[in-house]
């Protein structure tokens, strides 16, 4: 089965923690050169140093705030635009009930997510249509099968992305470039945590009462992990996923009551 990536170039958002580190590292493992791209320029250092590296992967990285679009656009525009790879991967808001929400919040998670989703896109896709070889992959969430309950603006936001990435991929089907989402359940990451404290404190349960709750739910019975979320999005990314196109993969451990 023929999975290396030597010789391909990965761009990863929200690469310093969670699940875009995650998926840096198992793409670099397969012989990825690897682009870190996220907000914190000191992890940034650490990280890219901290990446699997033979001889001829050279590492590095990007830097801007995914809250600043401005600040992405021109980062990206410096940069050469030559990757063969675009990890799509930003955190999502805060939870609250959707009908208490701001139509700002609204706003300003659909640009994190839709637009500049699409500005990399448009950067990345002619050097990848010139290559033959394109993968986009979009790390979204199960809700895009089942909202979950609590994240109402991120429930939306998710579907748009995905209603995006479908459309993408039925364009690009002809040039050798495919796109996919990857839909992580309850995973082992800092945001889980935030989740985890936001629903305790408005039950009135212990955090442990509230985690045990959510893994009741979960027919694996544990959480997933941040590597095996990000292994799945290397998967699509390698040259033996080459008709795997315009797909939603959940990673949840079973938890999606859907086909």
């Amino acid at each position: 089965m023929n999975l290396s990536l030597k010789g391909k170039r990965a761009l990863v958002c929200g690469s310093t923690e969670g699940i875009g580190w995650a998926s840096a590292q198992e793409l670099a493992q397969l012989g990825a050169e690897v682009c870190l791209f996220a907000r914190n320029e000191q992890k940034l250092k650490v990280r890219v140093n901290e990446l699997d590296q033979s001889a001829w992967q050279k590492h590095h990285y990007l830097l801007a705030d995914f809250s600043k679009t401005k600040e992405v656009k021109s980062a990206i525009e410096k940069s050469s635009g030559d990757y063969h790879i675009l990890i799509n991967n930003t955190g999502g808001p805060a939870g609250g009930n959707i009908i208490e929400e701001s139509t700002e919040k609204f706003k300003e998670t659909f640009e994190q997510h839709i637009v500049i989703n699409q500005l990399l896109a448009q950067h990345l896709v002619p050097f990848m249509k010139k290559e033959q070889y394109g993968r986009i992959v979009n790390i979204i969430s199960v809700s895009v099968k089942q909202p979950i309950i609590g994240l109402g603006v991120s429930n939306t936001i998710r579907w748009a992305v995905a209603s995006w990435a479908k459309t993408l991929s039925k364009e690009l089907s002809h040039t050798g470039i495919t796109v996919n989402n990857v839909l992580p359940g309850f995973t082992a990451t800092k945001r889980l945590d935030q989740v985890i404290k936001q629903r305790a404190s408005g039950s009135g349960k212990s955090t442990a009462e509230v985690s045990q709750g959510i893994l009741d739910g979960i027919p694996s019975g544990k959480f997933a992990e941040a590597e095996e979320v990000g292994a799945a999005a290397a998967f699509l990314c390698s040259p033996v996923a080459a008709s795997i196109n315009g797909i939603n993969l959940p990673v949840d451990g079973g938890l999606s009551a859907s086909l």
